[in-house]
Parts: structure tokens; sequence; C-alpha cells
């Protein structure tokens, strides 16, 4: 039990780091490595100086939606975590933690909503920015989609899961 308990602690911990690198990094659209876009700015890698020029991106409905649901999840999951805590000290033997795993599930799929909206309206969202068939989605998008299924099971493993003593 306590190893289950110590891998669901780490898997809580993986998932809201990768939650926030995946919303606070500049990686969800990439063209050929000198210019990419997030969900806060567009940036261009200056050859002259080695430094990247960022500006804020063109504000959308559909980036404005991502934007909401990425913070979103990243508070789901955090508040996830304080009252996985808390109800580990304080909860009763043979209790479940079943807010702790709903935190979990929604934060699940408002990342999974986000990402679901920008793969299909990327066209709207980077608009003003160069042509879309020369880049490819980043690291930051494929982050969001790998968190996904991990928030779900996590959440779903802490509904079931049962404090011991």
């Amino acid at each position: 039990m306590a190893y289950l308990l110590m891998f669901v602690t780490l898997l809580h911990l993986i998932t809201l780091a990768m939650l926030f690198i995946a919303t606070m990094e500049k990686s969800w659209w990439e063209w050929e490595g000198l210019e990419n876009s997030d969900l806060w700015y567009n940036c261009r890698f200056d050859n002259f100086t080695g430094s990247w020029l960022c500006a804020s991106s063109k504000e959308t409905e559909w980036l404005q939606a991502v934007q909401v649901l990425m913070v979103l999840s990243v508070v789901f999951s955090s508040v996830s975590f304080l009252v996985f805590l808390g109800q580990l000290f304080t909860m009763s033997k043979g209790g479940l933690f079943y807010f702790t795993g709903l935190c979990q599930i929604f934060a699940g799929l408002t990342a999974f909503s986000a990402a679901l909206i920008y793969t299909l309206h990327n066209k709207e969202i980077l608009q003003d920015s160069r042509e879309l068939t020369s880049g490819h989605f980043g690291y930051c998008f494929i982050l969001a989609w790998v968190c996904v299924p991990l928030l779900l099971c996590s959440g779903i493993i802490y509904i079931h899961l049962r404090k011991k003593e």
C-alpha cells in the first residue's frame, strides 16, 4: 500500500510539472527551429543577437479558450494535490479520496479540451503567423496530450484509493 501511495504521489507531481511546462513554455507550434508560437507569445530567433524576440500573440476566441482551459487544468491539479495532502493527514481510516480524484479528472478533461481546441483550430489561432504548412506542433502541445491520460488515470486511482493505516 505504501508503494501505491508513493506511486500516485509521484505520478501526480510529474503530471503537475508537465502541465505547468506545457502551459508556460514557448513551443506549441514551431517553424524550422527559428520561430515558434505558444499560448502567450510568438517568438523569433535573432541570429545577430543570439536571442529570442517575442511579441504577444494576437488574442482570438480560440486562443483565449485554450489559455483558460490550460490554466484551469493546472489549478485543478494543484488543488487536487493540496486536498490530497490534507486528506492524507486528516481523513479517518478507510476513507476514500473522492474529491482529489474528481479534481484530477476535471484537470484531465480541461487539458483534453484545450489540446483538442488547439488541434482543430490552430489555423484560426495562428492566423497572423507564417505559413502553417512549413511548421509543426511543438513539444508543449505533445506534453499537453500526454498529460490527459495520465491525469485521468491518476484521478481514477485516487477514487479507488482507500486510506489504510
